[in-house]
C-alpha cells in the first residue's frame, strides 16, 4: 500500500468475538485458545484481519479471560460480564472505541477459514457503496430478501420458520459496519423475547428501516467459513486449513 492511499483509506477497527466457554469443546479451556495447525484458533482470525489492514483489533473476552489474554498477547481486551449475546458483546466495546470513527469488522473468534481477501472485499464494498454493513452472505443466520431481492433482515437460526429453513443464501457472524451507524442501532437494541440475548444480527434490520444501504457480498468457498463448536469440527477445519497452507506453499516453490 502507498503512502496516498494510507492518507485517504478510511480507518479500520476489528472486534472479535471470544467471549464465549464453548461447553461443546468437552474442555476446561476457552474454546478459542484450542489449538488449530499449531496456534489457537483465534489467532489465525487476528492474523487474517491484521494482514488486511486493520488498525486496531479488540478482543472481547469473557470465560476464562486471563487464559485467553496470556495465550493471546498484543491485542487490545474487553471484558463482556454478564454475557447477553452478540449485540450486547459489541456494545461493550463502545467506550474502548469512543474516539475511532470508521468501519468496525465484527467476527467470531471460532473461524480460522478466515482469509484476509474476504475482509478486503467486505471493505471494499463498504467504501465503493457508502454502506452501512456488509455481511458475508455464506453461514448460518438466514438471510431474508424481498420481492426486488433487496436484504430485508437476517434470521438467527433458532428463530427462522420450516420455510425459513429452506432459504440457503445465509450469514457467517462477520461483517463491516460504519462505527457511528452501528452504535446508533446498538443504542437502542432490544432483546429478544424468546432468549432475552441482544442479537447483533438485528442491526441490519435497523439500518434498513431508517433508510441505510445494506449490501451483501457473493459467497465465499464453503469451507472458508466453517466455525468450531466441537473437537470433531476442530478436525475438519484443521484438515481444510493445513491442505490450504500446503497449497498455498506449493504454488509459491
Amino acid at each position: 500500500m502507498t503512502a496516498s492511499s494510507d492518507k485517504t483509506r478510511t480507518p479500520l477497527a476489528a472486534i472479535i468475538l471470544a467471549a464465549g466457554k464453548g461447553t461443546r469443546m468437552d474442555s476446561d479451556l476457552p474454546k478459542v485458545v484450542h489449538k488449530v495447525a499449531g496456534k489457537p484458533m483465534v489467532q489465525w482470525v487476528i492474523d487474517a484481519v491484521r494482514e488486511a489492514g486493520a488498525d486496531r483489533v479488540i478482543l472481547v473476552v469473557g470465560h476464562g479471560a486471563s487464559i485467553v489474554k496470556n495465550e493471546i498477547p498484543n491485542c487490545e481486551y474487553v471484558l463482556q460480564e454478564p454475557q447477553l449475546g452478540t449485540g450486547h458483546a459489541v456494545l461493550v466495546c463502545k467506550d474502548a472505541l469512543a474516539d475511532f470513527e470508521g468501519n468496525i469488522l465484527i467476527l467470531g473468534g471460532d473461524g480460522p477459514l478466515l482469509r484476509p481477501s474476504t475482509v478486503h472485499e467486505m471493505v471494499a464494498l463498504q467504501e465503493k457503496s457508502s454502506a452501512s454493513v456488509i455481511p458475508d452472505p455464506t453461514g448460518y443466520g438466514r438471510i431474508l430478501r424481498d420481492e426486488q431481492n433487496k436484504f430485508c433482515a437476517i434470521i438467527e437460526h433458532k428463530n427462522t420458520t420450516p420455510e425459513q429453513l429452506e432459504i440457503h443464501e445465509v450469514y457467517p457472524s462477520y461483517a463491516v459496519f460504519e462505527s457511528n451507524a452501528l452504535w446508533n442501532c446498538l443504542d437502542n437494541l432490544e432483546p429478544n423475547t424468546l432468549t432475552n440475548e441482544y442479537y447483533l444480527t438485528e442491526v441490519p434490520r435497523m439500518l434498513k428501516e431508517t433508510g441505510k444501504t445494506v449490501e451483501v457480498i457473493n459467497s465465499v468457498a464453503p469451507e472458508d467459513i466453517l466455525s468450531i463448536n466441537t473437537p470433531e469440527q476442530l478436525n475438519e477445519v484443521e484438515s481444510f486449513l493445513l491442505a490450504r497452507n500446503n497449497s498455498e506453499a506449493e504454488q509459491t516453490a
